[in-house]
């Protein structure tokens, strides 16, 4: 009876206990403690407050431009915007959108498909995930509600490119050279074009693209064939391939312009002058427009304006700049910021 009468009584203490607990979180419910319920906002505020952040890349962002650039992005955005980041590189267009759905559901707030090519997959899988803002650079996309799309202006990087070079030059002769032909690659070599015959009409514009961003060996052989008919200005517009470009103007004694980021480490004795598209800025400045809440389903174009479009100077090789070239240079950028160049109305 002993026994029996112990185990009734630790059943009763342990029903009390219980339904105290059940009381006490009652109470909270009714009556939060100050603790407690600090506590559970500061969970839901920090919860709250994550920026998570993914970008797609089509290639490695070891490539010294395109992708590189964009990886430099996400990080100045955690950096800067506190942004919480993941990225993919080197992803294969079949999956497009099974890489956007994977970053959507583990509750990414936005991502990024850094190129045009992303834009169709980006406006199928948006419909699906109405609260993550999807992001496609250098492309005219847009989708209500969260679809939206930038470019830092390529055409701005190779108008300020072709207008130096014509500057620069004494052969009378300049070349361009790009990778794939997409929107970003042709309007480079419009820019070019144009921002040549802006500054003098009788210099020699010879372009080309070469069907390919990996292969080096045949942008270098196309440069040659440029550098061989006369040019002693070189230009390019072809990511990893681009290095052949440079190569071939390095062996032939010429001078070469950069693209994207400041590529005079790849060359110090031949890369004068890089005609940047500050990606990583543009990046930021955007992901800063959905954080701040002033993202709207639109396109967005980025360029001397907003200080994502110049020129990075090669400290090593000012010496073969005129103080002429630089001030004509710096007063298109000007005229540029101040709208009184218009790059599209322009002949080519």
């Amino acid at each position: 009876m002993i026994k029996k009468g112990k185990k009734i009584v630790a059943v009763l203490l342990a029903v009390v206990l219980a339904a105290s607990m059940l009381a006490g979180c009652g109470g909270n419910k009714a009556q939060p403690s100050g603790n407690a319920g600090n506590t559970a906002q500061s969970e839901g505020q920090k919860a709250a407050a994550k920026f998570k952040v993914a970008a797609l890349l089509p290639g490695p962002i070891n490539d010294g431009g395109w992708n590189a650039s964009a990886y430099d992005g996400i990080k100045k955005a955690e950096k800067e915007l506190g942004a919480e980041i993941a990225y993919r590189e080197s992803v294969p267009q079949s999956d497009f959108e099974e890489a956007f759905r994977a970053y959507a559901s583990q509750g990414y707030n936005v991502i990024i498909g850094h190129g045009f090519q992303f834009g169709d997959a980006a406006k199928k899988v948006a419909k699906e995930f109405p609260k993550t803002t999807f992001l496609i650079t250098d492309s005219r996309v847009s989708q209500e509600p969260n679809v939206g799309s930038y470019s830092v202006l390529a055409k701005q990087a190779g108008f300020l490119g072709g207008a130096l070079a014509a500057l620069m030059t004494r052969s009378g002769k300049v070349a361009c050279v790009g990778g794939l032909s997409i929107p970003p690659v042709t309007d480079t070599i419009e820019g070019f074009k144009k921002g040549v015959k802006y500054v003098n009409p009788k210099v020699e514009a010879m372009t080309a693209i070469t069907g390919s961003f990996e292969d080096v060996a045949k942008a270098k052989e196309t440069a040659r064939a440029f550098i061989e008919n006369g040019a002693d200005i070189i230009m390019h517009n072809a990511d990893q391939a681009g290095l052949g470009v440079i190569q071939s103007a390095q062996e032939k004694k010429i001078l070469a312009i950069g693209v994207i980021k400041d590529q005079s480490g790849i060359a110090p004795d031949t890369v004068f002058v890089s005609a940047y598209r500050n990606i990583a800025d543009g990046i930021v400045y955007m992901l800063k427009q959905v954080k701040d809440g002033q993202f709207k389903a639109q396109f967005y174009p980025l360029g001397v304006k907003q200080n994502v479009v110049g020129l990075y100077w090669n400290s090593q090789l000012q010496s073969k700049v005129p103080p002429e070239v630089k001030t004509k240079i710096e007063q298109i950028i000007n005229d540029l910021k101040e709208g009184k160049i218009d790059i599209d109305s322009l002949p080519q």
